[in-house]
């Protein structure tokens, strides 16, 4: 049997998927191996850090590693986008004391408590008089008063020790950065040539950086989902257009967090979740969810109530960053994460509330049949919900309504296959279906008894299409006794899969 028991336990008590961020810490074949096995779905490459040649190896070892396991893992790749970041500092640091004027320079130079540079020339037209400039996540926060040609003049309100490479926001300016730099066209041709699953476009600020990004992958044949990143405030003006242009969201917290008023975070958290939700769309939660645990083997309380607390916002997902980078806890965070998660769905799933996802016309269809397939599910108290999906939507769709029983979801793309792995209660399986109904029945009883997700005598839910050769024509909504070869077939023509 390809999965381990305990595995298997954990896809189907644990709904919400874990992202988890390769780095020094883990990057070995014991430290991944170990990950995937206590439940890690996603992974993720971060492109602001390491060399392509190290994700390539990393990429290697993750999808090695998972078809040893038999499982199905998902990787993500995170462009860096238009991070804008100090230059080099003279002896690598230097504190900048509250009430000097620090001015930045247009040229690369040393920097000093009284001058320094960054990587972003266009910082000196972008920020205007009484604009702030934060660094260091917020850490050191300066004031524009004075703009020259090639200078911007600033006073330190709050002062602290500054180093190279550190972060700058920009929270008051309209940055005129591309939402795709040089570099990330780099990674992102490395992306695709690679085949990775998903793609995660930093800094979003409005839907066409989405649509830029969508316009490159279809030109190149890729079928690479897009990740938009919500971490800038321009982003939430314009929030339910880039959430109708992305296949996935994330709440990145961290950069949110400086560019507004911390105590807006969650709030914002809960709103785009819901939006989300309301969308069909998956979610994930992201930034210091068990920041703690880089250093301790324990969480802290708070830490743990905010992984329940993004779990009740209904999110499909929650990413470590650091915690499994750099983190010296790396196993343990992930093993932590999975164990609020399972606790958490429970409850989640006993409390829920009816779900209105929005029938758009090209979902109307789909949405009602899903709809019809969980209202059986719950009335017949089945134990699967079986789907054939070629490109993920009605899995996608189905994982919306949080079902208190698996959803197993049979595609025969294998990059399809490894994209739902982070949709919340999906269990993907790659299979390859015959054209014949009651043959397409019969291999999905086997499957669901060799996985022990099924035993004969259960009662199922199946949605399928009758003609697999006519890609769309989702008809059929049935129950079906596992073992028995027979089903209640209900008519359900038109479904977009």
């Amino acid at each position: 049997m390809p999965w381990r028991i305990e595995r298997l336990q954990s896809q189907v008590m644990t709904k919400t998927k874990l992202v988890a961020t390769v780095g020094p810490a883990c990057d070995t074949d014991a430290h991944i191996g170990a990950m995937v096995d206590v439940g890690v779905d996603v992974f993720r490459l971060n492109f602001s850090h390491g060399t392509l040649d190290t994700h390539a190896a990393s990429l290697e070892r993750i999808r090695r590693i998972a078809a040893e396991r038999g499982e199905v893992v998902a990787v993500m790749g995170d462009l860096c986008g238009p991070k804008i970041r100090l230059g080099q500092v003279a002896g690598g640091q230097c504190e900048l004391v509250a009430g000097t004027h620090v001015v930045f320079q247009r040229e690369p130079i040393d920097g000093t408590p009284q001058r320094l540079s960054c990587n972003y020339p266009a910082l000196i037209e972008d920020a205007k008089k009484g604009d702030r400039v934060l660094i260091d996540d917020g850490n050191v926060l300066l004031r524009v008063i004075d703009k020259k040609n090639d200078e911007l003049v600033c006073r330190c309100e709050i002062g602290g020790v500054v180093s190279n490479h550190k972060g700058i926001n920009l929270p008051d300016s309209n940055v005129s950065a591309p939402a795709l730099t040089e570099k990330d066209r780099t990674d992102l041709e490395w992306a695709i040539r690679h085949q990775v699953d998903l793609i995660a476009l930093s800094f979003v600020r409005q839907p066409e950086d989405i649509v830029e990004l969508r316009t490159i992958l279809t030109k190149q044949g890729s079928s690479a989902q897009i990740v938009a990143k919500i971490e800038k405030p321009q982003a939430l003006e314009q929030l339910d257009r880039i959430i109708q242009e992305s296949d996935v969201v994330l709440v990145a917290r961290g950069d949110l967090g400086v560019e507004m008023d911390i105590s807006r975070v969650p709030i914002v958290q809960k709103e785009i979740a819901l939006h989300c939700r309301l969308t069909g769309t998956p979610v994930i939660i992201a930034t210091q969810m068990l920041q703690s645990m880089v250093e301790s083997p324990v969480p802290t309380r708070a830490e743990v109530s905010d992984i329940a607390n993004a779990i009740l916002d209904n999110a499909d997902a929650l990413m470590l960053s650091a915690e499994t980078s750099i983190g010296r806890f790396p196993i343990e965070a992930v093993r932590v994460m999975d164990k609020v998660a399972a606790q958490t769905d429970s409850f989640s799933r006993r409390h829920s509330q009816e779900l209105g996802i929005n029938r758009t016309a090209t979902l109307r269809v789909a949405t009602a049949v899903v709809h019809a397939a969980t209202a059986m599910a719950e009335d017949l108290d089945v134990g699967v919900v079986a789907v054939w999906t070629e490109g993920g939507n009605l899995a996608r769709l189905l994982s919306k309504h949080r079902l208190d029983r698996p959803i197993v979801a049979f595609t025969p793309h294998e990059h399809v296959c490894r994209q739902m792995a982070l949709l919340y209660g999906v269990i993907p399986i790659r299979y390859d279906r015959p054209s014949r109904l009651d043959r397409m029945l019969n291999d999905l009883d086997q499957t669901l008894i060799d996985r022990d997700l099924a035993t004969h005598g259960d009662r199922i839910v199946v949605v399928a299409n009758r003609r697999p050769d006519l890609p769309g024509d989702t008809e059929a909504l049935l129950t079906h006794i596992v073992g028995s070869g027979k089903s209640n077939d209900s008519g359900a023509k038109g479904v977009t899969q």
